[in-house]
C-alpha cells in the first residue's frame, strides 16, 4: 500500500458541461486531512451532478543513494524519509511519518523517539522474560524462582508468584514508580536539558542530556560507546534493528503463551526435541 500523499487536490468536475467550477465566496468550506486545512471548491449552481477527484503527488525531489537499502518504499515515502534517520529504509506504508499526511496529527519526531524507547523496553523485556527459564533449566537458580514470565506477574490468576507484598500493592507501587519515570522522560522530551536543572537527589548534573532526548549520553552511556560520529551512527542502526526484532519477539511470547500455555524457552526445547510433532501447525490450539 502506497503512503498517503503529502498533497491532495479536491476538484469538482461536471459530467454534462466543461465549464469550470467556482468557489462560493459566501460559504467557503474547509475540511481537515492529516491536520491540514483543505479548501473545497463548491460546484456551480448550473451543474446537475458532480464528482470529486483526488490527485496525490509530492513536490519534493526524490534522490536515492545507489547503496541505500529500501523496504517497500514509495516515491511519496522517500520524499520525507531521506535516509538520515537510523534504520530508515523508506518503509512507511501508512504514511505515519509524513508531516502532511494522515499521520500528521502525530509528530514524526515523537514517533521516532517512541520507537527507540519501546525498542529498548522490548530488548530488556525479551531478555528478562526468558532469562529465568534458561537459568532454571541450567540449574543456576532455584526452581521456585525459575518462573515462566506470565506466571511471575503481580495480577492473578496467572500471576501466582509470592513477592514481599500482595499483588495489588505491588501493582500500585509499580504504577507510581513508572508514572514518575515516564513523567520526567516526557519533560525531557519537550524541554531537552530541563532534567539537569531540576533537583533530583544530587543526580541532576548527570541528567542534562545531550540535546537529543533519544540519545542522552552521559551516565546513560557509562561504557563510552560511539566515541566518534561514524561509530555512533553504526550503533544507532544496530540498536534500532535489535529493538524492532525484540518488539516482534515480545509479540511472539504473547502468542506462544496463549497457544501453547508454555514459556518461549520450553517451546524451543520442545521443537528441537521433536520438530515434526511440535511446530506452528501442530500447536494451533487455544488453551
Amino acid at each position: 500500500m502506497a503512503a498517503v500523499a503529502s498533497k491532495a487536490l479536491l476538484s469538482s468536475s461536471l459530467s454534462s458541461s466543461t465549464a469550470p467550477t467556482t468557489t462560493s465566496p459566501d460559504c467557503p468550506r474547509q475540511q481537515f486531512l492529516g491536520g491540514r486545512a483543505l479548501r473545497v471548491a463548491s460546484p456551480s449552481i448550473s451543474s446537475k451532478r458532480s464528482s470529486v477527484s483526488v490527485r496525490a503527488a509530492s513536490d519534493k525531489p526524490v534522490k536515492v543513494s545507489a547503496d541505500r537499502q529500501l523496504w517497500f518504499a514509495s516515491k511519496q515515502s522517500l520524499s520525507y524519509l531521506d535516509g538520515t534517520l537510523p534504520g530508515d529504509y523508506g518503509f512507511d506504508p501508512l504514511g505515519l511519518m509524513d508531516p502532511e499526511g494522515p499521520g500528521g496529527f502525530i509528530e514524526p519526531e515523537w514517533l521516532r523517539y517512541g520507537e527507540i524507547i519501546n525498542g529498548r523496553f522490548a530488548m530488556l523485556g525479551a531478555a528478562g522474560a526468558i532469562a529465568p527459564e534458561i537459568l532454571g533449566k541450567a540449574g543456576l537458580i532455584p526452581q521456585e524462582t525459575a518462573v515462566v514470565w506470565f506466571r511471575s506477574g503481580v495480577i492473578p490468576p496467572l500471576g501466582t508468584y509470592n513477592y514481599w507484598a500482595d499483588p495489588y500493592t505491588l501493582f500500585v507501587f509499580e504504577m507510581a514508580l513508572m508514572g514518575f519515570a515516564e513523567h520526567r522522560r516526557a519533560q525531557d522530551y519537550y524541554k531537552p536539558g530541563s532534567m539537569g536543572k531540576q533537583y533530583f537527589l544530587g543526580f541532576e548534573k548527570g541528567l542534562g542530556g545531550s540535546g537529543d532526548p533519544a540519545y542522552p549520553g552521559g551516565i546513560f552511556n557509562f561504557l563510552g560507546f560511539g566515541k566518534d560520529e561514524k561509530a555512533m551512527k553504526e550503533l544507532k542502526v544496530k540498536e534500532i534493528k535489535n529493538g524492532r526484532l525484540a518488539m516482534l519477539a515480545i509479540l511472539g511470547y504473547f502468542i506462544q503463551a496463549i497457544v501453547t500455555g508454555k514459556g518461549p524457552f520450553e517451546n524451543l526445547l520442545d521443537h528441537l526435541a521433536d520438530p515434526v510433532g511440535n511446530n506452528l501447525l501442530t500447536n494451533l490450539k487455544i488453551h
